[in-house]
């Protein structure tokens, strides 16, 4: 019989000093979360389907963890957080409740990825949810936070770029496509298929400045001043004019907050998870090929569950972040003082007192009898000192 000792396929140990770098981001994103006055809650590992079944427009079925209970529902691992954070707010929210609410997380999420795409099934997203407030103003401070939250990390030279699904909705009202037609489009925007796109939107005889516009799939905007002109050329479409201005107004709002320098608009930007109903972003960095951040207007999903309240949120994939800041060689500050004191049958209380005095002052104190030490020494990156 072969026995499976090993880590399944899509799930890793982590160990010694790359736990503890890992350990040391992620408090210092959820330090600068708690800053902006967000409340701590945890959600449970899995949950009943209905919590991420495909009308609340998270991951398809084929790609969650699921099993049964002894009753014969449905569970699932949960593959997003967000869903849950809004179940936990519809079960516990009572009318008069002080609005806007502030949460934030830290979870682990399960996804059953394609084993030829080469990524985690299980890692670890740290986040937030602002709900109650449909505000530009909300959006902003949604936005600026995450990127400080990045920066409090240790990280500096990344983007982050900004769009829109009203400008999408413009485009599929003022031409009206069909169910499939609109699957299409958005299949060919995230897969960045320009000639593809472009092919599909000149059959719909779609005007050649919005073709022009949603053909821009991946260039980045850092300048809203780009914006006056585009924006001039499609006045006649509302929705798509409207978006336009509520950048603008929004790149002053993150200016003031000082994260000006981090952001980019991105015209087509897409997300697949289809319960996002404004805003959407996403964080990139070199030394990574996935998004190191992803977040956005979710304004329907509450509903869902109950309640009619709008919501905007952001999480920040952790173990992406690691790998990235050491592919960039950022020095993560791991503690370094560090002593092991080797004492003998005579030495062990004085060995221990010392080792209490040290850790008061910050050090990271081991105790090794002599004996054994001898036998098998070599403690790398400790002070070693015999009593």
């Amino acid at each position: 019989m072969d026995l499976k000792l090993h880590s399944p396929e899509g799930v890793r140990d982590i160990t010694g000093i790359e736990c503890e770098k890992k350990h040391i981001i992620d408090r210092a994103l959820k330090d600068a979360i708690l800053s902006y006055g967000y409340e701590q809650l945890e959600t449970p590992t899995f949950e009943y389907f209905d919590t991420f079944s495909y009308r609340v427009g998270t991951i398809p079925s084929k790609d969650m963890y699921k099993f049964f209970d002894r009753e014969g529902n449905t569970l699932v691992l949960r593959p997003d957080v967000t869903p849950s954070v809004a179940r936990v707010f519809a079960n516990n929210h009572r009318e008069g409740d002080a609005l806007p609410k502030r949460l934030f997380y830290s979870e682990n999420i399960f996804i059953n990825h394609s084993s030829h795409q080469g990524r985690l099934k299980e890692t670890t997203q740290i986040g937030a949810e602002l709900i109650g407030d449909d505000g530009i103003t909300a959006d902003a401070e949604v936005v600026a936070m995450a990127i400080q939250a990045l920066e409090a990390a240790g990280l500096s030279d990344f983007t982050v770029s900004i769009g829109h699904v009203n400008l999408l909705k413009g485009l599929f009202s003022a031409y009206s496509f069909s169910e499939e037609e609109e699957a299409k489009v958005y299949d060919r925007m995230i897969n960045k298929n320009v000639f593809g796109l472009e092919e599909l939107l000149l059959e719909k005889k779609v005007d050649e400045k919005l073709v022009k516009l949603f053909t821009s799939v991946g260039r980045l905007f850092s300048s809203v001043e780009e914006f006056e002109d585009i924006k001039r050329n499609v006045e006649e479409y509302t929705l798509i004019a409207d978006t336009f201005s509520y950048f603008i107004k929004l790149y002053e709002l993150l200016e003031a907050y000082g994260v000006g320098n981090h952001v980019s608009f991105e015209l087509g930007l897409v997300s697949s998870y289809r319960y996002y109903s404004g805003i959407l972003f996403f964080g990139y960095t070199y030394g990574s090929g996935q998004a190191i951040l992803s977040g956005g207007r979710y304004d329907g999903l509450m509903e869902y569950f109950g309640v009619n309240m709008p919501a905007i949120g952001f999480a920040i994939m952790s173990d992406e972040l690691l790998g990235a800041m050491e592919r960039q060689g950022i020095e993560i500050p791991v503690n370094t003082r560090k002593r092991a004191y080797i004492y003998d049958g005579n030495s062990f209380k004085e060995a221990v007192g010392r080792a209490m005095a040290d850790r008061k002052e910050g050090y990271v104190v081991s105790l090794f009898d002599k004996e054994k030490y001898d036998k098998n020494p070599g403690l790398t990156g400790y002070e070693v000192i015999y009593v």
